[in-house]
């Protein structure tokens, strides 16, 4: 479905404006704790990429060959491929961190796709997360609920009223309490598998 995520010039436009308003140090703390070879899992136009610190190996992966082509023009040492989330077309074990900003909100099957993330991830590895999640506020989560298809519609995917860390849990990933933050509907974070 095209929408707002698959214009780039438009997503650009609008992430200036929020990282401006405050997002843009939340995306400094997901890139900067990258390790070894990373993916960026649902890169879009490549905002992450520049950020993530040397040494490391930077893979991007996103479904949209507009957003690839800008992401290109952004960080022309990374390695990118397109493909979807739900079947990432690497070995199991190949990174050591898998950084998602704003992406699980948008993927077709968000359990399919933090299995995938899981399979890639190396033995110790963490997965880093900058998502915006279903509000704990009922009245809140009510209003996403209502406005989840129109919205939907018109950004190409988006559906806000996702409970990310939840399905994260679920897969099994246990969040680092120390590195959550919340603001609102948006969390950080960093997660490995529970136990390990």
């Amino acid at each position: 479905m095209r929408g707002a995520e698959q214009i780039p010039w438009l997503y650009d436009s609008a992430m200036a404006v929020l990282e401006r308003l405050g997002l843009g140090s939340w995306r400094s703390w997901l890139a900067r704790g990258a390790r070894g070879r990373t993916l960026d899992l649902g890169c879009g136009t490549g905002r992450n990429l520049p950020l993530l610190p040397p040494g490391t190996q930077a893979f991007g992966l996103d479904p949209c060959a507009a957003s690839l082509a800008r992401a290109r023009r952004r960080s022309p040492g990374a390695m990118l491929v397109q493909a979807r989330a739900e079947a990432l077309p690497f070995r199991d074990g190949a990174f050591d961190t898998i950084a998602s900003g704003l992406v699980l909100c948008s993927v077709g099957s968000p359990s399919q796709a933090v299995s995938e993330m899981l399979r890639v991830l190396a033995p110790g590895g963490s997965v880093r997360a900058l998502e915006h999640v279903r509000s704990t506020i009922p009245w809140k989560a009510r209003l996403q609920d209502w406005s989840q298809p129109a919205w939907t519609r018109f950004s190409g995917g988006c559906h806000p009223n996702r409970d990310t860390e939840r399905t994260l849990a679920e897969a099994g990933l246990s969040i680092d309490p120390e590195t959550r933050r919340a603001r609102d509907t948006l969390r950080r974070f960093e997660a490995r598998r529970t136990g390990g």
